[in-house]
Order: C-alpha cells, then structure tokens, then sequence
C-alpha cells in the first residue's frame, strides 16, 4: 500500500508470548480461580462502570500498589485465603517472553526506512529497555501521557510524534478494539494472532518480499 511509512506496534501479546498464556501462568501459580479473575475483569472493564482501577492504572492516575491492593481484594484463591498484593502485578506478567521474530520484523523496517514506535498500554510493567531501544524512534507508554488505547487522542499523538499524518502508520495489536480505534483514527489497522500472520501482512502493505 502506498504513502504508509510507519510501524506502530503493541507491547505485550505483540512483542510478547500472548496474555492469555501469561495470565493462566500466573492464576495457576496463586492457586485463584480464573473464572473469579474474570469476573472482577469484566466489572471494571463494563462501560461506565463507577469504578475502573484497570483505567487508572493504565493512565498513570493509580499507582501500581495501590492497584495491586484494590485486585487483591476481590480474589481469593481456591481454599478461601487472601491473595498476596505485594508484587502482584509482576507475578501477573512474569510468564511473557520475547518474541523474537516480531523483533526482527521491527528491526527490518527500520532497516528499510520505515519509522517505528512503541504504543503499550502499562500495567506498571517494566519494559526491557536495552532490548527495544534499538528498534524504535519513539515509545508512548499510556502511564507516562495519561492517555490509553482505545482513545483516539493516543494514536493521534503518536502520529503527531512520529511526524506523520494518521494515514501513513500501520498498527498492529492483539486486541480488536485497539486496532479498529487506530482505524477510526486512520491508521492501518492490523490485528496480531501471531508473528507469522502479522509478518505476512505487514510484508504485504508494505509491498516488501517474504523474508528469506
């Protein structure tokens, strides 16, 4: 496709092993029921919802304790106790691992001209920082500019920092409404399933060959 000349991508389930694995990982390590976990989710996460650590956490507003504290009190594990809050937040993550593929994917495009930015909504995570340094022009944390996907005001601003009109960058996610935000916005919105498929399509617009 012609005129794009950015690649945004997501963080974690993108650059990661999928959120899922890492979130089953972790219930099963803290004994909690993962239908209770998602009971909590699907609460905070209801559209006007009178209250959504989830959103704060994302934009910066909640400290991580304090969210770690506010989900530890809605679980319990499976005999009834309480779950630890301290260090809940990266016991919740610490199953991801680098996808090395969609790395060499980024480092590719850089390779060929083609701007590249970060744009992670943060759960207080800790990015490898020497690792991805190399691969992009830009990072946009959602904690650190107050804004989180699927605003609309985040995607602009990370075209407006990459110096590009929303058109001319490519986005890829794991979630659905991320990606169709990014499109409302104008960007090319492509939906992450896994590195082979993101591959092929960004090959695609992009007019690139198959790596080799």
């Amino acid at each position: 496709m012609t005129g794009l000349q950015a690649l945004v991508v997501d963080f974690g389930g993108v650059l990661t092993s999928d959120l899922s694995g890492a979130m089953a990982v972790w219930l099963a390590a803290d004994d909690i029921d993962p239908a209770q976990f998602r009971s909590v989710m699907r609460e905070w996460l209801t559209p006007g919802a009178p209250s959504n650590p989830v959103h704060g956490l994302e934009t910066g507003a909640l400290p991580g304790p304090e969210f770690e504290r506010a989900l530890a009190a809605r679980l319990t594990d499976r005999a009834g106790a309480p779950v630890v809050a301290d260090g809940l937040l990266q016991r919740m993550f610490s199953a991801f691992a680098a996808e090395p593929d969609m790395y060499a994917l980024l480092a590719r495009a850089r390779s060929a001209g083609i701007r590249t930015a970060l744009l992670s909504n943060s759960w207080g995570n800790t990015y490898p920082v020497e690792e991805l340094a190399p691969l992009f022009d830009l990072q946009v944390i959602s904690g650190e500019v107050g804004l989180r996907k699927p605003d609309p005001a985040i995607y602009r601003l990370t075209a407006e920092r990459l110096g590009l009109p929303p058109s001319a960058c490519v986005f890829v996610d794991d979630l659905g409404p991320n990606v169709r935000a990014a499109a409302e916005v104008g960007m090319v919105g492509v939906r992450h399933v896994d590195a082979a498929t993101t591959i092929a399509e960004v090959e695609a617009l992009f007019d690139w060959p198959a790596a080799g």
